[in-house]
């Protein structure tokens, strides 16, 4: 139950820094948890942060990296990397948008401020899904369901976040100009390589 719980977290986590300009209570509340610096330790050392307000450091740096990586520079969208073409499926023809449907998942794109449902960000918050109901039914003793929930977390891992974030994850720690940036997209691709271990020898 510990594994699973973390896990949910770190997709929540994960889901939060890829899809949303940072803002000052969640980089706060970050920074309170007992792994910040493990995840980001060369931010921690990033004398530039001791040097401005916290507004100041994601106004005029964090989220000038953000936008770089997510909108001008980078491409967050599964389709882009794994279309012959290289453009970014927004239809019906998307394939993630089939594993949504069948878990009663609704991408607000509006709100999540994305062109296509197969943005890293939006296939992260889809894990944190998954684990949050596994997560139920364990405590609800269903170790059927459970076992089920991640089998399909596998096959998700499998088919659509490892098809194409390890390529966006090291295009970002390459472009990244902050040290905030290179280590959330560090962490994140070893989080999803050890996850999908995980979940291959447990499922």
């Amino acid at each position: 139950m510990t594994i699973t719980k973390n896990r949910n977290a770190y997709y929540a986590l994960f889901s939060r820094l890829f899809l949303q300009e940072m803002d000052e209570e969640t980089l706060r509340n970050m920074q309170k948890s007992h792994d910040f610096e493990n995840i980001f330790q060369n931010y921690s050392k990033w004398e530039k942060k001791d040097t401005k307000s916290i507004q100041k450091l994601i106004e005029e740096n964090l989220n000038v990296d953000f936008t770089d990586i997510t909108i001008l520079h980078l491409i967050p969208y599964e389709s882009f990397y794994t279309r012959e073409d290289g453009m970014i499926e927004s239809g019906g023809d998307n394939r993630v948008i089939s594993f949504y449907n069948d878990y009663g998942f609704r991408v607000d794109l509006d709100k999540a401020r994305a062109v296509s449902p197969d943005h890293i960000g939006i296939e992260l918050e889809f894990m944190h899904l998954l684990t949050k109901r596994e997560i139920k039914a364990l405590d609800d003793n269903d170790q059927k369901a459970a076992g089920e929930l991640k089998k399909l977390q596998k096959e998700f891992l499998q088919k659509h976040l490892l098809k194409f974030s390890p390529m966006y994850l090291i295009n970002v720690y390459e472009e990244a100009r902050t040290p905030f940036y290179k280590d959330a997209a560090k962490a994140l691709l070893e989080f999803l390589l050890e996850d999908y271990a995980y979940v291959k020898e447990t499922v």
